[in-house]
Order: structure tokens, then C-alpha cells, then sequence
């Protein structure tokens, strides 16, 4: 188990079977940074160019398609005093009529990002929110692994290999687990937000540059279908589509299988979720829509599936 110090000094704006950055094994941790989705690093000065650019891919040894990976994040913060995010909300998320006649002008704001009282301020354009101070809630928009069949994929979409999901629980201390397509996985990371909305409806959080820390995990021999993920208190799945009610399809789904997974009935699984599921949404912006499926660990604890010898 080591720990790898990495500078990228390359950045990929598609996820694909590019060459590796660097080698690392199951158990190793990776400390090292993200650009802004604009391509602009922690001094703010643009090093490549802008579609959520992606540091990486860190090749696993030994990982194969049909394992697992498992990426959790150690830790997750801003390293600049600068955020900036779009004005006005997406036209696909508000009325027709409201869109054709009332939409206020577009452009972008800067944010002030004060890491000691670990708060953000709007700055530019002054107007009646100016004096809010909101707390920042660090996360990663798009992460992901190499997607099957040797595809490159945009940063600015996602499937079932991850990508840029935008899902505000995707914060310091997750773990995500995602299924593996290509030897060595080739796995992804960038687009930090100090903070975001549910559905990043402006198609922005507070775009920022990021200090990463990760740590890899290998699962071998078992596989699955969409990307999940767990916290302190949750399990969670992803299904990332267009339209919503399919990417609710894939993370529904996937969730039936975890439980089952877990030991959990098929029919046992069905009931308990009609009872017990919760939804939240990643993002309603992107080419893909991402939904976020969870259910609460202390639930599986008061039916004996959690925690379990056969996951993860």
C-alpha cells in the first residue's frame, strides 16, 4: 500500500483508453490535484483547455473487466480563493411559456471562496444575494473508468462507466464502486464544485480547482451493472440516461440487484424498497441525466444484510 504524490501536467476532456499517468495497485493512495471545468488550475491560470478536463487515468494492476473498483475519497478540497458558475437556470428544467418571455439574461458570476470560515460569496454581479454566505459542500462532477467496447466518451455526459454525473453526494468520504470494461480500468477524475445544487440547474456548481485524495480498491470476480456507492449512512446506486424516468430505471434496478446481492430475496428486496427507497437527483443538465437511488444502511442492519461478508 503506497501513497503516490502525482502532478498532472495532461488532461483529457473525453474518458477513453488513453495512455495511463501513472501505475498503481489495489490498497495504494493518490494525492494529487484537478483543473476547474474551464481548464484553470489552483493559481487560476488556464493550463488547458475548458469541458470539465479530467486528471488521470491511474491504470489499477491486475484489474480486469468483470472486477470492481472501488475509489474513496479521502479527502476533497478547494485550493483557490476563486468560483465561478453560470446565471441562469437550464430551459429544460422550467416551463415553455416562462423560457420564450420571462427568462432573466445569462452570463457567468464570480464567487469568493473564504477556506477558513469554509463559506462562498457571490461577488460578481452584486445584487440582492450579495451579502450570503453559503457553506461550501466540496464534491467531484465527473469521475469515472474507461467505458466499454474502446470508446472515448465526453466529460460532458455519463453511462455506466461514470463521467459527469454532478451529483452533490459525491463528497469527501464516499466510496464509489464501478464496474470494470478494460484492463487496468484507466480510471478519471475532475470538475470540482466547493458547492452545488441538487440537479446543477444552472449547468454549473461553483466551478473550482481541487486538492485530491484517493485511495483504490480491487474487487475481483464480481461484477456489476451501474456505478454504487455508500457513505456513513446510505447505499446508493446511479443510473445516468436521457430521459429521467430511464435513469431512474438503471439506478432502481441496480438497487434491487444490490440487495440481492446482499443476501436479500428478490421479493423481500421489491417490498422493502416500496417502503423505504429514497431519490435524489445528480443532474437534469447534461446530455445524460443522472438519478441517484439510496436506502438507508441502518434499514439493511434491522434486516440483517448489513454489514455483509459478500459486498464489497
Amino acid at each position: 500500500m503506497a501513497v503516490h504524490h502525482f502532478q498532472p501536467t495532461v488532461y483529457y476532456t473525453a474518458i477513453g483508453t488513453y495512455p495511463p499517468v501513472l501505475e498503481i495497485q489495489s490498497g495504494d493512495t493518490v494525492v494529487t490535484t484537478t483543473v476547474d471545468s474551464a481548464g484553470r488550475d489552483g493559481q487560476d491560470q488556464q493550463v488547458t483547455p475548458r469541458g470539465n478536463p479530467q486528471t488521470g487515468p491511474f491504470l489499477i494492476q491486475d484489474a480486469e473487466a468483470g472486477d470492481i473498483v472501488s475509489i474513496h475519497f479521502d479527502h476533497l478540497s478547494p485550493n483557490r480563493k476563486i468560483g465561478r458558475t453560470s446565471t441562469t437556470i437550464a430551459p429544460n428544467v422550467l416551463d415553455p411559456h416562462y423560457v420564450a418571455s420571462q427568462m432573466p439574461s445569462g452570463g457567468g458570476a464570480e464567487w469568493e471562496i473564504d477556506l477558513g470560515a469554509w463559506t462562498a460569496k457571490l461577488i460578481s454581479p452584486e445584487n440582492q444575494i450579495s451579502n450570503l454566505h453559503i457553506p461550501l459542500e466540496p464534491m467531484v462532477g465527473c469521475f469515472g473508468v474507461a467505458p466499454p467496447r474502446e470508446q472515448s466518451i465526453s466529460t460532458a455526459t455519463s453511462a455506466t462507466h461514470g463521467g459527469n454525473m454532478d451529483y452533490r453526494g459525491f463528497a469527501e468520504g464516499v466510496t464509489v464502486y464501478f464496474p470494470i470494461f478494460v484492463p487496468g480500468a484507466l480510471f478519471y477524475l475532475g470538475d470540482g464544485h466547493a458547492a452545488q445544487g441538487d440537479g446543477e440547474i444552472v449547468g454549473t456548481g461553483i466551478e473550482i480547482s481541487f486538492d485530491v485524495q484517493f485511495t483504490v480498491q480491487l474487487i475481483k470476480g464480481r461484477d456489476i451493472g451501474w456505478p454504487r456507492a455508500e457513505d456513513q449512512n446510505y447505499i446508493m446506486t446511479v443510473g445516468n440516461a436521457r430521459p429521467l424516468d430511464q435513469a431512474l430505471q438503471h439506478a432502481t434496478t441496480e438497487m434491487v440487484c444490490w440487495l440481492v446481492d446482499l443476501g436479500l430475496e428478490k421479493s423481500a428486496a421489491h417490498i422493502l424498497l416500496g417502503q423505504c427507497i429514497e431519490y435524489d437527483v445528480g443532474n437534469v443538465f447534461d446530455p445524460a441525466y443522472t438519478m441517484i437511488c439510496k436506502i438507508k444502511k441502518r434499514t439493511l442492519e434491522q434486516v440483517g444484510i448489513w454489514p455483509s461478508a459478500v459486498w464489497p
